[in-house]
Order: structure tokens, then sequence, then C-alpha cells
């Protein structure tokens, strides 16, 4: 098990070295990219969470509660 953590580590940190070789030499290409990115990145959040996420209780205001 930790065996296992330790290459997702290195992984993830590889990752990020790459990343980051990457971005500096086409920063200006990814900075283009960036406000379709957003634009993408709306409906996948929908996709993934739906709206308003987790509901752990029914917090709406009841009829009979208002006075």
């Amino acid at each position: 098990m930790i065996r296992d953590r330790k290459w997702t580590l290195f992984a993830a940190s590889l990752a990020v070295i790459v990343a980051f070789f990457i971005l500096r030499e086409h920063w200006q290409h990814a900075l283009g990219l960036a406000p379709y990115l957003l634009l993408l990145a709306c409906p996948l959040m929908h996709l993934l969470h739906g709206h308003g996420g987790d509901r752990h209780g029914d917090h709406r205001i009841k009829t009979d509660d208002i006075t």
C-alpha cells in the first residue's frame, strides 16, 4: 500500500514537472486556449456534479414555518 502511494506521488510530481516545462515553452498558446477551457469547464462540472452537489439536508423554508 505504501509502495503504491510512492508511485502515485512520483507520477504526480513528474506530471507537474512536465506540465511546467510544456507551459513554459508554449505559454501564449495556453493563454489563447484559456477562455475555451473555462467554457468547457462549465458543462463538465454539470455532467460530473450536477446542480447543487451533495444534499445532506433540505434547508428550504416550509410554508408551515412562516407566520
